[in-house]
């Protein structure tokens, strides 16, 4: 089964729209392609328990994110400073950008 198109990228703030975190917002971080999930900042936290590494001395049971799906997400407008749909519009120099369906401004991902 193929992914579907995603229209959220890496650094974007999103709101999530359903689901135990319904109306939080948070950056994504990353994104997994192949479940369609996205992994957003201090949403859906689960706990987990890892054994002592190099990294870790300690070891013990950790808070991490865990992915969410994209389809409880949407897109936080700088402009209109709420969750909006996204489009996909072309300029005139051939360069495609994704835009806002409420106020039409382009959206650049926050870096």
């Amino acid at each position: 089964m193929q992914a579907a198109k995603n229209k959220l990228k890496l650094n974007d703030q999103v709101e999530v729209i359903a689901g135990k975190d319904k109306g939080r917002v948070g950056k994504i971080i990353q994104i997994v392609t192949d479940s369609n999930r996205a992994k957003v900042e201090k949403i859906n936290m689960a706990k987990r328990h890892v054994k002592p590494d190099m990294q870790n001395q300690q070891g013990g049971i950790i808070d991490m994110e865990a992915p969410i799906h994209m389809s409880n997400l949407m897109l936080i407008c700088a402009k209109c400073a709420r969750a909006v749909r996204v489009g996909n519009k072309i300029l005139e120099d051939g360069s495609k950008v994704r835009t806002c369906k409420r106020c039409g401004e382009a959206i650049e991902p926050k870096r």
